[in-house]
C-alpha cells in the first residue's frame, strides 16, 4: 500500500498548474481532493512521475449562480459544499441529493465533483447526474479552453475526454425545465458505498402531465455511465403511469454493456438496471406531480 516515487506539486495558481501539466507532458497527473486518485497510487494502478494538487486553488473552488438561472460548479467544490449549497439545491437538486450519497462523511469533505467527473470511476455516482442534468464541463489548457457536454466527456473506464495537458476547472449546469422531477437511487457495494447499479432520472411533464422531456443515466452497470435512451424515448410523449414507467424501465439495458466482477454478474446488472431505473423513474415522476 505504498505509492512508487513522485514529485509533489502544489502551484499557487491555474496558470502555475497548466505549466507544470506541459513540462510534465504525459508523466504528471491532477489531484484535488484525492479520494480516488490517491488509493489507485497506493495499489500501484496509477503511477505518475508528478503529482499537480489543485485543491488549495480558490479560483476553482466557486459555486455560482449562472444568467440562465443554472449553476457553475468549481472542479474543486466538495461533494460536502454541493450537498449545503443553496444555490446547488435550489438549481440542481438531483446533483446535491446524488453527491449526499457518495462514500461517508469523511469521503464527502475531501472529494470533489471535478475529481470525480476527471476520474471516471464506472461506479461514481456523479457522472450519473451530470448527464441527466445535460451538464457541461469547462476544460482550459488545450488550444483553446473548451466546453465539452457531459454526453461526450465519459469514454470508458477511468477514460474522458480531457486531454493530458488540459484541467478540468468548471462544471456547468442549466435551469431545468418548469413541472421537472428528479431522483437518483442506487444499489450499493456495502463496504465503499459506490454503485453496484445507480440511475438519475429527471422527467418533464406538460400541463396535461404528458412527459415531454425524459433524462434517465446509468452508472456502475457498464464501463462507463450511460444515458438509457431507449427508456427516454419510450416516455416521452406519454403520461408517467405505473404501466408506462414499467414499459420504459424494462428498455434500460437495452443497448448497454455490463461489466463482471466479483459483486454481480453481467446479468445481475442487467437485472439491476431495469429494477433501480423503474423506481427513479417513480420518484422523479411523482415528485414532478404526476
Amino acid at each position: 500500500m505504498i505509492p512508487a516515487p513522485f514529485a509533489y506539486h502544489a502551484p499557487q495558481s491555474l496558470r502555475e498548474a497548466l505549466r507544470l501539466l506541459r513540462a510534465h507532458e504525459g508523466e504528471a497527473r491532477v489531484v484535488a481532493g484525492g479520494m480516488s486518485l490517491i488509493p489507485a497510487m497506493k495499489l500501484r494502478l496509477a503511477q505518475p512521475e508528478h503529482l499537480v494538487d489543485i485543491g488549495g486553488l480558490s479560483e476553482l473552488s466557486g459555486v455560482r449562480r449562472t444568467d440562465d438561472g443554472g449553476v457553475a460548479v468549481g472542479a474543486c467544490v466538495t461533494y460536502r459544499r454541493l450537498e449545503t449549497s443553496r444555490s446547488a439545491r435550489a438549481a440542481a437538486p438531483l446533483l446535491a441529493e446524488t453527491v449526499a450519497q457518495v462514500g461517508d462523511l469523511q469521503v464527502r469533505n475531501r472529494g470533489t465533483l471535478g475529481g470525480s467527473a476527471a476520474h471516471a470511476d464506472p461506479a461514481a455516482d456523479a457522472p450519473a447526474a451530470l448527464l441527466a442534468l445535460d451538464a457541461a464541463l469547462r476544460a482550459t489548457g488545450g488550444a483553446r479552453p473548451r466546453v465539452i457536454p457531459a454526453a461526450r466527456f465519459f469514454l470508458d473506464a477511468y477514460e474522458t475526454a480531457l486531454a493530458p495537458t488540459e484541467i478540468l476547472t468548471e462544471i456547468l449546469i442549466p435551469k431545468q425545465p418548469p413541472r421537472t422531477g428528479a431522483a437518483y437511487l442506487k444499489f450499493a457495494n456495502k463496504a465503499s458505498r459506490f454503485a453496484i447499479v445507480g440511475v438519475a432520472a429527471a422527467l418533464t411533464l406538460d400541463r396535461r402531465g404528458v412527459c415531454s422531456r425524459a433524462r434517465v443515466a446509468v452508472t456502475g452497470a457498464g464501463p462507463r455511465p450511460v444515458r438509457a435512451s431507449a427508456t427516454e424515448r419510450w416516455l416521452t410523449g406519454r403520461q408517467p403511469s405505473q404501466t408506462a414507467i414499467g414499459e420504459a424501465a424494462a428498455r434500460a439495458s437495452r443497448g448497454m454493456e455490463f461489466i463482471e466482477d466479483v459483486h454481480g454478474s453481467e446479468e445481475y446488472r442487467e437485472h439491476l438496471t431495469r429494477v433501480i431505473t423503474r423506481r427513479a423513474l417513480e420518484e422523479a415522476a411523482r415528485r414532478a406531480g404526476a
